[in-house]
């Protein structure tokens, strides 16, 4: 997720419920702010009154790298979180962790497979049980393939004449089998795996999203995260995993139109861009001196990335606003502007990795 994002608006004003989770490593515990089931019969309310906090939030791989530093910043905001991930074991480790700093009665996890329709519903019945409802969901996949990772610095040099705006996304990929290597020499599974996952995973999640969202009373944000190829321009040699970003600009498009279509005011699609993210696996690729350079002058830790776009995010249920929004940690000004001051000041230099 990176590579895709939710959110979601509600009121604070209806009247608590306690519930409790069967799920032994899913605890749960009594949670004062929810309110009661939203009628299906609010979904035209239009979304134009600031939300009050507490936010309910549901992300997407969120058991490690930046969807995991989302929630940690969310929960420092006061906010409720419930994280995902496909496997058990890192929801578990991740939710002890958070546990541990912000106390049971804000977090939540369960496991979900997000090309799975039945797991992206399962995952929607798991946040109406425990919160009743979500007020920001962000959908994010995190890339685990080292191939990618290992050949980043080849990545670079292959993006010129633009390497800022290519480089500065290769850590949002969602696939996790996704080989770096020309189209013509990827498997069926390769393929199989980037297609499902990028693409049909965020349909799925967006479908369940909007279905859930303008069932509620406030409506609620979808935030799209997007990544290398999003822009229109190629990818040679993860042609495959640029044509599945590219499809997320044109999906929330897409979906923007349809809601407008349908008339329902209640519900908004947005895109989130969280640039370059200092990841185990983008450091891995940190082998040359030119992925050495990129890396030190745009590379960001997930913490300060999500410290910039949560209150960002959060500002947009709190303003009942319902433009589309298109938010960006690294810009290309910005990029260009730091890549300036490396190069005539020595500016962020052996900021990450050693250069020298």
């Amino acid at each position: 997720m990176a590579n895709s994002m939710f959110m979601l608006c509600y009121p604070s004003c209806l009247a608590p419920k306690t519930l409790h989770h069967d799920n032994e490593f899913l605890k749960f515990s009594s949670f004062s702010t929810k309110p009661t089931k939203p009628s299906s019969h609010s979904r035209l309310i239009t979304m134009n009154l600031p939300m009050q906090t507490p936010y309910n939030v549901l992300i997407t791989g969120s058991t490690k790298g930046i969807g995991y530093a989302l929630a940690k910043q969310f929960l420092k905001a006061g906010d409720n979180i419930i994280i995902s991930s496909r496997s058990k074991e890192r929801v578990e480790s991740a939710l002890n962790n958070l546990r541990q700093d912000f106390g049971e009665h804000h977090v939540w996890g369960t496991t979900c497979d997000v090309k799975k329709g039945q797991d992206v519903k399962d995952l929607v019945a798991f946040a109406q049980k425990n919160l009743n409802y979500i007020d920001i969901w962000v959908f994010y996949l995190y890339m685990t393939n080292t191939n990618i990772a290992s050949s980043f610095s080849s990545a670079i040099l292959l993006f010129c004449p633009y390497p800022i705006l290519r480089t500065m996304q290769i850590n949002n990929a969602g696939s996790n089998a996704y080989s770096f290597k020309p189209l013509a020499e990827a498997s069926d599974e390769d393929l199989i795996e980037v297609v499902t996952t990028n693409t049909l995973g965020l349909m799925i999640c967006c479908r369940e999203a909007i279905k859930m969202m303008r069932n509620q009373p406030q409506g609620g944000h979808v935030f799209n995260i997007d990544g290398a190829g999003s822009d229109g321009r190629p990818t040679p040699r993860f042609a495959a995993y640029g044509a599945t970003k590219r499809s997320v600009v044109h999906l929330t498009k897409s979906l923007q139109a349809e809601l407008q279509m349908q008339d329902v005011k209640n519900v908004v699609v947005h895109n989130l861009s969280p640039g370059m993210v200092t990841t185990d696996l983008l450091m891995s690729g940190a082998t040359t001196k030119q992925a050495k350079f990129f890396i030190n002058v745009l590379a960001e830790p997930a913490e300060v990335v999500a410290e910039y776009l949560v209150p960002r995010i959060r500002s947009i249920p709190a303003n009942g606003s319902t433009k589309p929004t298109y938010l960006r940690f690294l810009t290309g000004i910005k990029a260009y502007s730091q890549i300036f001051s490396r190069l005539a000041f020595g500016a962020r230099r052996n900021r990450h990795v050693l250069e020298d």
